[in-house]
């Protein structure tokens, strides 16, 4: 298993800061490549740039009263979920087809239920032995 993780392309996980200006404030986010690889898709999906894309993220959380005090973490969770929503199907990886134009509570509903069903299945499973 480690293999297929260590043996990938170190570059993925070295970190890179961006500056963009969000409501006139200038900031900087700091994440690993992987995930500034993910949002190009996810900007490029809206026919939008990175910095357009972020900022859309960050002011559509702050219309929905969300707190956002880690805003990079909320990034990453964008990226993962956007990833894990695909490997479910529930989104086409075809970046033709905008985000914007999929039916967002319906998959959000569907993304529940499998994580109901998924804990439920893990919490009944017999542990494994663990090696310390």
């Amino acid at each position: 298993m480690c293999q297929l993780f260590i043996n990938a392309d170190s570059n993925l996980w070295s970190s890179k800061t961006k500056s963009l200006r969000i409501q006139g404030v200038v900031t900087s986010i700091r994440l690993e490549v992987f995930f500034w690889n993910i949002l190009e898709e996810l900007a490029f999906r809206d026919q939008m740039t990175v910095n357009q894309a972020i900022t859309k993220l960050y002011l559509e959380s702050l219309d929905a009263d969300h707190d956002i005090g880690n805003f990079t973490s909320f990034l990453r969770v964008c990226c993962s979920r956007y990833l894990s929503l695909m490997a479910d199907g529930d989104i086409s990886r075809q970046v033709e087809s905008p985000l914007s134009d999929v039916d967002a509570q319906h998959i959000i509903e569907q993304e529940t239920l499998r994580n109901q069903q998924r804990k439920a299945l893990y919490t009944e499973m017999p542990n494994k032995s663990s090696i310390n």
